[in-house]
């Protein structure tokens, strides 16, 4: 599949995608006084939907063994204007710090009280990380190979049980803007520490059944029912070819607009890019 920059609906529009976000930085960690930087923490979430299962929109139980997602020229900056997700604009930084390789890693490890999974630490320099940008390529190695998100885990409804695995081998990226959530992240003080978080929203592919049938996040969603159909030996085990030969033309178009909204900075909202064959 190829990448076609483009405005989509749900949470964000389209254009830049990370290690393209705009302008070259005015400075960078490398070149900041020492007395001047801190360390940056960039975690991935997958949230409580991920750690500690949920409920579909239409009434499976799913709870994940593994959620392995690629992440890929993570790239966070302190962006002046601050950069509007939503506006359509380029991403203009005055400092930048990057995560020097592609990295796996698995959304659903640990407990229901896990931390958000580490992806590096960086020494950046002090100011506010507004932005925060990534890919996701099909992994190079790991238990994911050949895949850039791989979700496996059990869905339950009535006396029905399936295992499920789900490997996706289609490439995005995010653009996103400033941390939204109960605590502002990123904002760096000398010496100091300081958290920024790829944030990821599977509700959006499955729905939320603790939530109205008729709230946008289960009217846009796949839900499960589609991918239980394609049960075989009790059991669902897919790729994204298998996905386009065996859904519906309407459900495979819809799993395929849900993939570029995965992607979050808490609630905050990023760019995305759409799929095109």
């Amino acid at each position: 599949m190829l990448l076609a920059p483009t405005v989509l609906q749900a949470c964000g529009g389209g254009q830049p995608t990370a290690g393209d976000a705009g302008s070259e930085p005015m400075t960078a960690a490398d070149s900041a006084p020492e007395a001047e930087k801190g360390t940056l923490v960039i975690r991935a979430n997958g949230e409580d939907f991920v750690r500690q299962g949920f409920t579909s929109k239409d009434g499976w139980v799913i709870a994940f063994d593994h959620v392995y997602v690629t992440l890929a020229e993570v790239t966070a900056s302190q962006t002046d204007p601050p950069f509007d997700p939503e506006a359509g604009g380029k991403l203009e930084a005055k400092a930048q710090v990057s995560v020097p390789e592609a990295k796996v890693v698995d959304l659903a490890e640990g407990d229901d009280a896990a931390e958000p999974i580490l992806v590096a630490e960086l020494d950046a320099p002090a100011g506010q990380f507004n932005a925060l940008a990534w890919q996701m390529p099909p992994a190079a190695e790991g238990p994911s190979q050949g895949h850039s998100v791989w979700m496996q885990g059990t869905a339950t409804k009535d006396s029905q049980t399936i295992p499920f695995t789900i490997r996706v081998t289609e490439e995005l990226a995010f653009t996103c803007g400033d941390f939204v959530g109960d605590e502002r992240k990123g904002i760096l003080a000398a010496g100091d520490t300081a958290d920024l978080e790829a944030t990821f929203h599977f509700d959006h592919l499955f729905g939320d059944g603790d939530a109205p049938a008729d709230d946008a996040i289960n009217t846009g969603a796949l839900g499960f029912a589609p991918l239980a159909a394609l049960a075989s030996n009790g059991e669902v085990n897919v790729d994204s070819a298998a996905l386009e030969a065996s859904l519906s033309e309407a459900d495979h178009a819809l799993f395929l607009g849900i993939l570029p909204s995965l992607g979050h900075v808490g609630e905050g909202h990023c760019q995305e890019v759409k799929l095109t064959s």
